[in-house]
């Protein structure tokens, strides 16, 4: 283990994490990710918790989050909700009346910034859509009617997926598509990757040097490099290797590591680029071939392959083995023989499985039961 004095967590006093995804997926928790966050507030980092899912109160999400035994209370937990009825306040006189497409969780933070709720669109003056599993025709039909009418329209987030327990499901992106098509409109978007709610966290919790955490490229490492945060991806929600190695400029993280346990290693170890026992060459246009030279871990060739293939311009690419060791790596990581042209961000599904299989061919697959 590296030096606690010169380890990822030494270099930051607070840890702004993502919830779905990266710290539970549904109702259960993600291996290692408990242990991780509370020896970092050991050390005296504490965790904020930011999430783009809308569909629950502040206070249920620290609930849940205590459940799972994470240490957290409702001061902790930054919403996008939260986010997008303070957008709506700044452009609506008190008292306007918003037609909610979500859940009554968001429909309270509505309220609480002192708007109305109406069920109307002939009485809405603005829309404001989150996560719910509920959410049906006629409602979206209502918010349509709404949205034609020139109301104005607040996206909690574009998330297309949502990492539960039984894998990748419809995220609020994919409800907010219905109304882009069915309108031809565009929404304001409170959460990430939009820097908003990333800046409330930071202010709230006074932080001069924090860490964004996320398993998004394009909400949470996209958002942190928004607010202008060092931000580290982990393989245990939604984007996976595949992903990350296609991945434009702008959404490229500063560290990548299978898990929370990232936190606990040195930050040259995370960051992309060529690891000791591992090589990467150019072989053609978007073609790498990976080599193994003692390397025995996935999560190096990955970072090793990541910095050849951005070097060389980055997009899709094909990856090939040469050497049993290099095969290995790269079926542990997904890419064998992968055309990265099929990931698209924020929507490859299988993902954790991936992410597992990389802990396990690590030896980081340390956690305990899920809870």
């Amino acid at each position: 283990m590296t030096d606690s004095a010169t380890d990822l967590l030494s270099k930051h006093d607070v840890v702004l994490a993502d919830l779905d995804g990266t710290l539970y997926r549904g109702q259960l928790a993600v291996p290692g990710a408990v242990e991780a966050v509370k020896a970092a507030r050991e050390r005296g980092v504490p965790t904020s918790y930011v999430t783009n899912n809308a569909s629950r109160r502040p206070s249920d999400v620290a609930a849940h989050l205590a459940e799972l035994g994470y240490p957290a209370g409702d001061g902790d937990v930054v919403t996008s909700s939260q986010a997008a009825a303070a957008m709506l306040a700044k452009q609506l006189p008190a008292g306007s009346r918003v037609l909610v497409v979500g859940t009554d969780a968001l429909a309270a933070e509505v309220v609480g910034v002192g708007l109305a709720v109406t069920e109307r669109a002939e009485d809405a003056v603005a829309v404001v859509q989150g996560h719910s599993p509920d959410t049906g025709w006629r409602l979206l039909a209502e918010a349509s009617v709404a949205l034609r009418a020139g109301a104005v329209w607040v996206a909690c987030n574009l998330d297309s997926t949502l990492p539960t327990e039984r894998g990748l499901l419809p995220g609020n992106g994919a409800m907010v598509s219905v109304l882009r098509v069915a309108t031809g409109r565009e929404p304001q978007v409170a959460g990430k990757p939009a820097p908003g709610l990333l800046y409330s966290a930071v202010e709230r919790t006074g932080a001069k040097a924090a860490l964004m955490v996320g398993d998004r490229l394009d909400s949470d490492v996209e958002g942190g490099r928004a607010a202008g945060l060092p931000t580290l991806l982990v393989l245990t929600g939604v984007s996976d290797p595949a992903e990350l190695l296609a991945v434009p400029p702008a959404l490229r993280p500063d560290y990548v590591d299978a898990d929370l346990g990232a936190l606990t290693r040195a930050p040259e170890e995370l960051a992309p680029g060529v690891r000791p026992g591992w090589g990467a060459r150019v072989t053609g246009h978007g073609a790498l071939t990976l080599t193994a030279d003692g390397g025995t871990d996935p999560l190096d060739a990955l970072r090793t392959l990541c910095s050849v293939h951005w070097g060389a311009g980055g997009g899709p690419a094909v990856v090939t083995a040469d050497g049993p060791d290099a095969a290995r790596a790269l079926r542990a990581l997904g890419l064998a023989g992968a055309d990265t042209s099929s990931a698209t961000v924020g929507g490859v599904d299988g993902a954790p499985s991936l992410a597992d299989g990389a802990r396990r061919a690590t030896g980081t697959d340390n956690a305990g039961a899920h809870s």
